[in-house]
């Protein structure tokens, strides 16, 4: 008799609210703490994620998502350098508002960030995540960032960068992705 293996399992924790994440700052190389309330609900996460038994179990190297993930259970995640957000470049701090008033219409999916990552190149390192996913034993369990994880999602369904706009992902949220039959698929959103 011929067992097929289980296939793999993705769950995306987006780390919890931090002072920028609130008030709707572009956050990728400023490494701030979590917010007493993001320290509160990253606690909170542990319940849901303890249950499952992960293969591996990644984290951003950034402070909000490694802070997110040991207060979740999880303090011994793997730093993962593929896993930090989206590099804003000049937008570095800025929100879209701000963004807009010189560049109307702006969105990180189809302006791009001047001094920052390309979509192809946040494509390519979220393509590796998910090959390192695929070829784990079980489920992979990783905590990250917005923008990052929303790649990450399209990756996985084998969509193009730009459609990481489509899945909205709020802070210390739980997603998992998976499959039906062989179809890569959501199983679970922002929830």
């Amino acid at each position: 008799m011929v067992t097929m293996s289980q296939p793999s399992q993705l769950w995306l924790v987006r780390h919890g609210p931090t002072e920028w994440s609130e008030n709707g700052r572009h956050t990728s190389t400023t490494d701030l703490p979590l917010l007493p309330r993001g320290e509160e609900v990253a606690r909170g996460l542990a319940p849901r994620l303890t249950e499952t038994p992960f293969a591996q179990v990644l984290t951003s190297p950034r402070r909000r998502a490694r802070r997110t993930a040991e207060l979740a259970g999880f303090g011994h995640a793997e730093v993962d350098e593929d896993l930090v957000e989206w590099a804003y470049g000049d937008y570095e701090g800025i929100t879209t508002p701000e963004i807009r008033e010189t560049v109307p219409g702006w969105t990180v999916w189809t302006g791009g960030c001047p001094g920052g990552e390309t979509p192809t190149e946040v494509g390519a390192r979220l393509d590796r995540v998910v090959e390192r996913v695929r070829a784990a034993s079980g489920a992979t369990l990783v905590f990250a960032h917005g923008h990052s994880l929303r790649v990450l999602t399209a990756r996985w369904l084998g969509l193009p960068v730009r459609d990481g706009r489509l899945f909205r992902l709020d802070t210390a949220t739980v997603s998992v992705l998976g499959y039906e039959r062989e179809s890569p698929v959501v199983l679970r959103w922002n929830s």
